[in-house]
């Protein structure tokens, strides 16, 4: 008689989910913003292997994020659900907080950028910018927040930039949006230290993701030239260093963490 891995793979995976749905208390949960491709999907995987349950969103393409969830699922055992809509619209954000009553941690990262000049920028792109990398993060922080202070615990996690530190030219407003999103990680750590709930960011660097694919491949060679540590990041090391401030200490918050191979030091 032989062993059927996948059948007995199988059998476990259902076993836990009925159990995980008949005790949710055991369960951690996680929302991540922006979760269908890149670095949200690679925190995806990183929580869902860590045995969190995910509310997962996107901008509009479900079949992706649905996909997600489905290998999430049948990988990890845990529970997914699945939200598209522009996650700057209150409304929206509401509605989908109706069905979020416990949550363990936050990951803000959906994010856009514009690459020209200011002068070229039209007002509606502009508030795009913000309203998708900054006001959004206000929608989402306050209604998590509300729970965790019930809960008195959580941890929110703001996937920002390094030009949120210094600014870059061409990038206006993306840089104007992450130094908003900087100032409020630090301001909101003061805020929720006291019902111990930990805020921080992730500066992000030059990371391979769609996002930089507007970028040639000389381009591309000349800034990984100025990077010490001679290579573009990977979505998996973003997606590591959320699952350390995920577990890790809880002295540890208000603080702006750069991950960029030492490029802006």
């Amino acid at each position: 008689m032989f062993y059927n891995y996948e059948k007995s793979k199988e059998r476990f995976t259902l076993k836990r989910w009925f159990y995980l749905e008949k005790n949710p208390e055991k369960r951690k949960k996680a929302l991540i913003t922006g979760a269908s491709r890149g670095i949200g999907r690679a925190i995806a995987y990183e929580l869902a292997a860590s045995g969190y349950d995910l509310y997962l969103t996107c901008h509009k393409n479900m079949s992706m994020l649905e996909e997600l969830a489905k290998e999430l699922s049948q990988a990890y055992g845990v529970l997914c659900r699945c939200f598209a809509f522009p996650i700057y619209i209150e409304e929206k954000v509401l509605e989908m907080f109706t069905q979020i009553q416990h949550l363990d941690v936050l990951v803000n990262n959906a994010g856009i950028s514009y690459i020209g000049l200011m002068t070229d920028m039209s007002y509606s792109e502009w508030n795009e910018i913000i309203n998708t990398n900054l006001n959004a993060c206000f929608l989402t922080c306050k209604e998590a927040a509300k729970r965790m202070i019930w809960q008195k615990s959580g941890k929110i996690i703001n996937i920002s930039s390094v030009w949120g530190n210094v600014g870059a030219s061409m990038e206006v407003a993306y840089s104007a949006s992450k130094g908003g999103l900087n100032a409020m990680t630090r301001a909101l750590a003061k805020e929720l230290g006291p019902s111990n709930i930990q805020v921080n960011a992730i500066a992000c660097g030059l990371i391979d993701t769609d996002m930089n694919k507007c970028f040639s491949e000389e381009e591309m060679n000349a800034i990984i030239a100025e990077i010490p540590a001679d290579r573009i990041g990977g979505a998996d090391e973003v997606a590591k260093l959320v699952r350390m401030l995920c577990d890790g200490n809880d002295y540890l918050t208000g603080q702006v963490i750069t991950l960029d191979g030492g490029w802006i030091a």
